[in-house]
């Protein structure tokens, strides 16, 4: 889809606060958080504006160029398993939803946000039995508190091989690469044929020399012990090769290891980084509902684990069910609730589809369940997250009018380095920053966050990570729901709307993204992209906005009124599925932003 962009500045002091979440604002800042994330040279196209460039010598002590890919957290280590499976999952939310991100003009970010984690695993992967799975290392980082880009704490590399093996890591990474390989089959054909030879090289890689990364990689054990083992990976790695090439071998692979592997053994109750079980076993249900496969037998057996995840939910299951809230949200664990939520939605939402499509139901131990039940309990945990909750809080921040104002996150507590590129050292950031009062002065637009205790209880306290710090793979499946959620919002609109609402206006639509902010000689700027859509099949060829309350100069919009704005003037028309995107700045959260005249031919 073509993106036509203008710029404005204006200064308005309202806010529009909508009384049902709002999935497309939510679907755009779940993608704009990665770019928060980046470590190495940022493009010209980066939106997260409070980033600079970092980690620019990753790698070179060792040899190898390691410039790039992720930062897991709140921290600046690059640790190589979450990485990984942060790939998985938004590759696999584009395979599902890709069409619904389509529709709200996403689908070219989510892409950038994937790509921008292959390219990092081709570099790391020099040779077929090496990959290199962190740079920088917990201990020294977490004893500083400094910014990306100035970071003085130890880049030091390491990788697994033959003798130092890590079927998990090499696993997972094979599933990322493969997963992605499928993205990037049409749009970028040779690009798709490396990442499956890179991901075929690594599957063999981890099923030949088998051992845990942590034992190889030992400084990765203080944050991202692999205590589930490799199997689930291998398992994993050969359904989603499966999935990217059709070659029998694989499916094979996981139908003979079914046993022995765990994959038909463990009946699971969380999905994550580590635990890779029920989504292996829902992608075998996939095959199966789809009619692939070479041993209906042993992928109904993967199923029958898939339900018992999704019956343990629901909390159908007889014995063994998922804990909630007395709110309603998933629980699991102190330490980052949120992941195992947006991964336990992520399954439901895409079991709930399978089972739409192959006109089936779920069968709990407690009676037959509808597809529908698991899509209105996904909904419900996105809701949850997005502020409908005991507290009001929405948990992503810059989304809704209540969100965490103190993340533990380094980039996003300390002042921009394109704000004041002053060097904060290694203690100093503790001291002036870590421990700062007020509300972080980069707001990192899309993260979510660790979430509330099992009472729906939320301390905004920087120092409290178990709850207040985001990770990238809170947001990598939450991708795919808010994707489907959108979907779903969109496509109830359009069956429920009455003829008034079927106007040309209802056709064009309005969102917000907060981009950044700053602070400036005591006040404190936002930043906000704000996108108009044509959803309708016919060209708008006149269009009339009102902004209320504008009181600064304006560029890139001819002025109509008062506080009405119109196409500029080389802007005839605006075609089908296009948009017109431009950005503002003022220091009030959000602008109430209207279409009060619109034209199609």
């Amino acid at each position: 889809m073509e993106v036509v962009y203008f710029f404005l500045f204006l200064v308005v002091s309202t806010m529009s606060v909508s009384a049902s979440p709002d999935y497309l604002t939510a679907l755009r800042s779940s993608i704009l958080f990665f770019e928060g994330q980046r470590s190495g040279f940022l493009p010209v196209n980066q939106r997260a504006a409070w980033r600079s460039h970092s980690g620019l010598k990753d790698g070179f002590d060792q040899g190898v160029n390691l410039v790039g890919g992720y930062y897991d957290a709140g921290d600046n280590v690059k640790f190589g398993l979450p990485m990984a499976f942060t790939i998985t999952m938004l590759s696999w939310s584009v395979l599902e939803y890709g069409h619904y991100m389509r529709m709200a003009g996403e689908y070219g970010h989510a892409l950038q946000a994937i790509k921008w984690g292959t390219d990092y695993f081709i570099k790391a992967h020099p040779q077929p039995n090496i990959l290199w799975g962190e740079v920088g290392d917990g201990g020294s980082d977490h004893y500083c508190w400094q910014r990306p880009e100035d970071m003085t704490t130890s880049r030091r590399a390491y990788h697994i091989s033959e003798s130092n093996p890590g079927s998990d890591l090499a696993g997972e990474t094979a599933a990322a690469m493969a997963a992605a390989s499928i993205v990037f089959r049409h749009s970028r054909p040779s690009y798709s044929k490396l990442l499956v030879a890179h991901a075929e090289q690594l599957f063999q890689f981890a099923d030949t020399h088998r051992g845990r990364y942590d034992s190889s990689m030992k400084v990765a054990r203080m944050y991202y012990a692999s205590e589930s083992g490799y199997n689930d990976e291998l398992l994993w790695a050969a359904f989603w090769l499966y999935e990217a090439t059709a070659d029998e071998r694989y499916i094979n692979y996981a139908v003979d290891n079914a046993q022995n592997l765990g994959g038909t053994g463990w009946a699971m109750t969380e999905f994550s980084w580590d635990v890779k079980y029920a989504g292996l076993q829902v992608l075998a249900t996939k095959i199966l509902l789809q009619g692939r496969g070479s041993n209906a037998e042993v992928l109904k057996q993967y199923q029958s684990k898939a339900e018992f995840f999704m019956c343990a939910c629901l909390q159908k299951n007889q014995d063994k069910n998922i804990g909630r809230t007395s709110g309603g949200l998933i629980y699991k664990r102190a330490w980052n609730n949120m992941q195992y939520v947006t991964s336990a939605s992520f399954l439901m939402t895409v079991y709930s589809d399978y089972l739409s499509k192959s006109h089936q139901h779920l069968q709990c131990p407690t009676g037959q369940v509808g597809g529908n039940e698991l899509l209105n309990m996904a909904k419900s945990q996105v809701d949850y997250i997005l502020g409908n909750n005991p507290r009001g809080t929405s948990y992503m921040v810059g989304v809704g009018s209540n969100y965490p104002q103190k993340i533990h996150h380094r980039g996003a507590s300390i002042v921009s380095y394109k704000v004041d590129s002053s060097f904060i050292a290694c203690r100093m950031g503790y001291e002036t920053w870590f421990s700062y009062g007020s509300a972080d002065p980069n707001i990192h637009v899309g993260a979510v966050v660790g979430g509330p205790d099992e009472n729906d209880n939320y301390a905004d306290d920087r120092a409290d990570f178990e709850q207040s710090e985001p990770a990238t793979y809170n947001n990598a499946p939450l991708v795919g729901v808010l994707a489907r959620m959108y979907g779903l919002s969109t496509t109830y609109r359009s069956q429920h709307s009455t003829p008034a609402a079927a106007s040309p206006l209802s056709r064009l639509y309005i969102s917000h993204i907060l981009t950044s902010s700053w602070n400036f000689e005591g006040r404190r700027y936002y930043r906000y992209e704000v996108n108009i859509k044509n959803n309708s099949p016919r060209m708008l060829q006149f269009l009339k906005l009102t902004v209320e309350g504008l009181k600064g100069p304006l560029w890139g919009l001819s002025k109509s009124g008062p506080a009405t704005f119109a196409f500029p003037p080389w802007l005839k028309a605006l075609a089908p599925q296009k948009s017109l995107v431009f950005v503002y700045i003022h220091q009030a959260p959000k602008a109430t932003i209207t279409v009060s005249t619109s034209v199609f031919d």
